[in-house]
């Protein structure tokens, strides 16, 4: 398929998107700036009127997501490739899945691999706080949020964005992938719509990460060296935290966010093993065993259960796995595309089956270690599950043999996947923005990343947390328009993936004229081909 849009249509689109997503930008961080509180009122009204009324419709959704992406592994579906026949990965397995993980929610895991098991721990869905089965319910939920449901939303849309690009020859735009629907339309005000809500989506959640980032690393430096929680500091840390992602942006994809992945897992690792071993070593493996038991025979069940009937279970869905399905979704333009861009040359099978299970086996491994050293050590000084988020980790290994070289540690790593996080942010950004260029200019990069510094520290500036609680329930709420979207791309990638598939007689057994035909044939002319097939008017036996 070659391009559909002439050189000026693509100043125009670039013009228009980058254009509508600053105003729409601008315009919230303006007004949370001047009314910080009255902006956070309505934004966390409307936020927690959509997780009140179309809650039932994210856990559907979502499931729906994971059963299809199931269905793509066992499916002939599955044997083509993101990318042409003799395509090869551009990255080697391992930085890949390091890259994938780094991306998607690498930040989380360290600040809130003990903070959600022990928030769960005292407040848990159904059970009693802090008694043995809330301990149960807490591994699972944990498992539950940062399992298979979150890698399958953003699997689904780097799929259906990798297969558009690499495969049908589009331009790297959200937008695109909805062209088996939509045909011509996504040339025009439709596929500027979609990518200026991409580009929406992507900002305000990267900015909402920064300055989150900021003050848990501020405060951790309070816990540990007793340097003051304030704007200065926080701000004199964006600044710093800036300038390392910009050079790291600037170096390239390959050598800047490549290294640092790779730095981020050995960190990890190396965090990961200590804590295991000084840890309470044999609970953790007990419980985690059993976690991962109760996390895969209720999967099914929770992944429906809205508790219409069971009060404490509908407040705490409201508060957590909604607000989840939520979360993942406004940021699933960001890190799809992001996976979309180190995924060619894949097959279809090997890209879902890495993105489901990878992050997920080692979110499991990952909560099971510091949630129970957590619950642990929390069991021991009660006055650790009062802690706020940001310093609750550090309290934790101030009770720990080496507490301060794990603190520290601790820090660096934040640090270290605080800068990957923006660097792929810049990336991300700086290709919805030059229209889907996979290799965007440093100065366009090098925009974006000052412009997500300033927006987040005058989010800052303007109120703290209560400015960038804000501006995460708008995250949320961006969501909802965006699910249609997510719905959108399924189906237009279903329709021409599986048209494709019968081309090629995938069903049961190849074409093998065909298939010779694919791997001689260029790019266009084999597109051509396939469109030419699709267009017959005939009945199909399958």
């Amino acid at each position: 398929m070659t391009n559909h849009s002439s050189s000026s249509e693509k100043s125009k689109k670039i013009s228009y998107v980058f254009v509508f997503a600053a105003i729409i930008v601008g315009f919230l961080v303006i007004i949370g700036a001047i009314f910080p509180d009255r902006f956070g009122e309505i934004s966390g009204s409307i936020s927690g009127w959509v997780t009140t009324y179309f809650g039932w419709y994210y856990m559907i959704l979502v499931t729906v997501i994971v059963f299809f992406s199931v269905f793509l592994v066992f499916s002939p579906i599955g044997k083509l490739k993101l990318g042409q026949p003799d395509d090869t990965p551009e990255f080697n397995t391992l930085s890949w899945i390091t890259m994938l993980f780094s991306a998607g929610m690498g930040i989380g895991l360290v600040f809130y691999g003990a903070g959600e098991p022990m928030a769960h721990f005292m407040s848990p869905p159904t059970a009693d706080p802090g008694t043995t089965e809330a301990l149960a319910e807490s591994m699972r939920s944990t498992f539950l949020h940062y399992g298979i449901h979150a890698w399958a939303i953003y699997g689904i849309v780097a799929l259906a964005l990798s297969y558009s690009s690499f495969r049908k020859g589009e331009v790297g735009l959200l937008s695109k992938t909805l062209r088996p629907l939509f045909g011509d339309l996504v040339d025009g005000w439709l596929g500027v719509v979609v990518d200026v809500l991409a580009v929406f989506a992507t900002v305000i959640g990267v900015a909402v990460s920064l300055g989150i980032g900021a003050m848990q690393v501020n405060g951790g430096l309070n816990y540990l060296f007793n340097i003051p929680v304030s704007l200065l500091t926080q701000g004199i840390i964006i600044t710093v935290v800036t300038v390392l992602f910009l050079i790291s942006s600037w170096s390239g994809l390959s050598k800047g966010i490549q290294y640092l992945s790779n730095l981020n897992m050995i960190l990890a690792g190396l965090l990961f093993v200590i804590i295991l071993v000084v840890g309470p070593t044999m609970l953790i493996l007990n419980v985690m065993t059993t976690g991962t038991g109760g996390y895969l025979s209720s999967l099914l069940y929770n992944s429906f259960d809205v508790a219409p009937l069971n009060a404490q279970k509908t407040e705490w869905l409201s508060s957590w796995t909604i607000y989840y399905w939520g979360w993942w979704m406004s940021w699933s333009p960001f890190v799809g595309i992001f996976i979309a861009r180190v995924s060619k040359g894949r097959t279809i099978r090997e890209f879902i089956i890495a993105v489901l299970l990878v992050p997920t086996v080692i979110a499991i491994i990952w909560f099971s270690v510091f949630g129970i050293t957590g619950i642990s050590t929390g069991l021991a000084n009660n006055e650790i599950f009062n802690m706020a988020a940001e310093v609750q980790l550090f309290a934790i290994f101030d009770e720990l043999p080496m507490g301060t070289i794990l603190s520290m540690l601790a820090i660096l790593l934040v640090s270290s996947f605080f800068i990957t996080s923006a660097d792929s942010a810049t990336f991300v950004l700086g290709m919805q923005t030059s229209h889907g260029d996979l290799t965007p200019s440093g100065k366009t990069k090098l925009t974006w990343g000052v412009a997500l510094s300033a927006i987040a520290f005058t989010l800052l500036a303007a109120g703290g947390e209560t400015g960038l609680n804000a501006l995460q329930s708008a995250a949320i709420i961006a969501a909802l328009p965006f699910s249609f979207v997510v719905i959108a791309m399924m189906v237009a990638f279903y329709k021409d993936a599986n048209n494709e598939r019968k081309y090629l007689g995938l069903s049961i057994t190849p074409n093998k004229e065909r298939m010779k035909n694919y791997k001689e044939s260029s790019l266009e002319e084999y597109q051509e081909e396939l469109e030419a097939y699709a267009d017959e008017d005939k009945p199909r036996g399958v």
